[in-house]
């Protein structure tokens, strides 16, 4: 735990960065706030949910269902078929009919229309996908209004615009659409992902067939009810729910022309092997590297560390889980750090007030648990925040490891919580080199006032994706991807147009 001592009253002292000494900040912000809940009657959940298949909503093949809960309620939500490899054929058969008889045949113009009427309905129920996003999966409802549904209904809004203008796209070359896209998403932005997947390829002329993961699949099926509502011609999107063996299904059929993969490196590996189709995109995990100099605008930092790592729940395969700190700095920072997460807010995912909702799902805290483990092993030195976790559902304290050797597993490996590894550095050549030194190359953050200094770090950095004095932002116009085992192929921009196209 952290050496700094708690204080009620805010008495205490501190040391200063300038030497002398300061008030210690107060650990109750929560305390301050009266609880600001989301309304939660505006969702209506069914209490049973069948996949999306040709336009309507139809029972698994063999009858069978499974259980989505509340994370931080344990609480049953409902119920969500199951899919088989008999319901996978089904979707990948209406899928490649919508696609030959309809989908491919319309103008480009009016496959645009289509998505600009998805964005603005998307707009219109905004925060009834909020809250059960928040529902369904944990996370605070500020980051669920504020980016998961803008974001989804952005990237709509953007290929909609691209749908007409695909051969300016490619220096007068001409496109053609793929055929049948089997797209396989992870639970940590559910709507987003499905957006991020689905725009970009119905704007190009392809079919679709959706996996969402099993802890979230309930946004899936409501944009489903949105698809229905812009009158989608049946089978242009079908959503399969299921576990793994359902996605796998869906990865290794013969009918996909397309497999796009969000998820483990494990599973990306093995949906390599075994996938017949001829164009495969895969993002894959990461383990970014935030880097802070001594010249940078330190507070600013710790607000981009603490959003980078605490305010998604680590829930990003992008998250900055690692920050190399320039040694001169190093204690400093720390303190910040310390102060803030101490304010951070760990709670009701509907609560306005909350900073950090509930862990996935009860596998997932497991293994965060296990990392933590891990990281006192090694003989790391463990940090967390003080509050106290609410006694149900799935909560992990925001932490952060000091002390973390570079061959430290939690400075490795990918977590998927709100941890923290922390390592220091002396030159820009040294804090290359750490940045470097993982089997990933996602993305990475950048903390200096010296523009030459971030051109400089940038051209040695493999990285997919680099932040420079901010981190997490998103905008549907930005390609994202990765190098090594981050995957490949690009999604998002332009670039994100070329994966569904044969460019001829």
């Amino acid at each position: 735990m952290s050496k700094t001592k708690t204080t009620k009253t805010g008495s205490a002292q501190v040391p200063h960065e300038n030497g002398r000494t300061r008030p210690a900040l107060r650990f109750d912000r929560a305390a301050a706030y009266a609880p600001a809940p989301e309304a939660s009657d505006i969702v209506t959940i069914k209490a049973r949910q069948g996949h999306f298949i040709d336009g309507e909503f139809v029972e698994s093949a063999e009858g069978n269902s499974f259980e989505t809960i509340n994370p931080a309620t344990e609480e049953v939500l409902g119920e969500v078929a199951k899919g088989s490899a008999e319901d996978v054929d089904r979707a990948v058969k209406a899928a490649r009919k919508a696609y030959e008889k309809v989908w491919s045949k319309l103008p480009a113009a009016e496959r645009g229309k289509y998505l600009f009427r998805i964005s603005r309905i998307l707009q219109e129920r905004a925060r009834e996908f909020a809250v059960l996003e928040s529902l369904d999966g944990g996370k605070p409802i500020r980051e669920s209004r504020d980016v998961d549904v803008p974001l989804a209904a952005a990237h709509f809004f953007y290929y909609a615009g691209w749908a007409d203008k695909l051969d300016f796209a490619f220096g007068g070359r001409t496109t053609a659409p793929i055929g049948v896209a089997g797209q396989i998403i992870p639970w940590n932005f559910p709507l987003l992902m499905a957006a991020w997947k689905l725009a970009p390829a119905l704007a190009t002329g392809n079919t679709c067939v959706l996996k969402p993961a099993e802890t979230t699949p309930l946004t899936a099926l409501l944009l489903a009810e949105v698809l229905q509502q812009a009158d989608l011609p049946p089978g242009v999107v079908n959503i399969v729910t299921g576990f793994g063996d359902t996605g796998a299904a869906l990865a290794s059929h013969k009918g996909i022309d397309k497999v796009a993969f969000t998820g483990s490196t494990e599973v990306g590996k093995r949906i390599q092997r075994t996938a017949k189709a001829r164009h495969l995109t895969l993002e894959l995990g990461g383990k970014a590297a935030n880097i802070v100099f001594a010249d940078c605008a330190l507070d600013q930092a710790v607000e981009g560390i603490v959003n980078g790592i605490y305010f998604n729940q680590g829930h990003v395969c992008c998250a900055g889980s690692r920050l190399l700190v320039e040694e001169s700095v190093h204690d400093r920072l720390i303190q910040k750090l310390e102060d803030r997460i101490q304010t951070l807010i760990v709670g009701d995912p509907l609560d306005k007030n909350t900073d950090i909702g509930a862990i996935n799902s009860k596998s997932q805290l497991a293994t965060i648990q296990r990392y933590l483990q891990a990281g006192v092993e090694d003989g790391c030195e463990i940090h967390q925040s003080r509050r106290t976790l609410p006694k149900k559902g799935f909560w992990c304290a925001p932490t952060y490891f000091t002390g973390v050797a570079q061959s430290s597993r939690i400075a490795q490996e990918e977590i998927f919580g709100p941890v923290l590894a922390v390592m220091t550095f002396r030159t820009p050549e040294e804090a290359i080199e750490k940045a470097n030194n993982t089997m990933y190359g996602l993305s990475a953050g950048i903390w200096t006032d010296k523009g030459s200094k971030i051109f400089k770090m940038l051209s040695q950095m493999r990285a997919g994706v680099v932040w420079a004095n901010t981190f997490n932002k998103f905008d549907p116009a930005s390609p994202f991807g990765g190098y090594k085992e981050s995957g490949y192929g690009r999604e998002g921009g332009a670039h994100g147009l070329a994966a569904y196209l044969e460019v001829k």
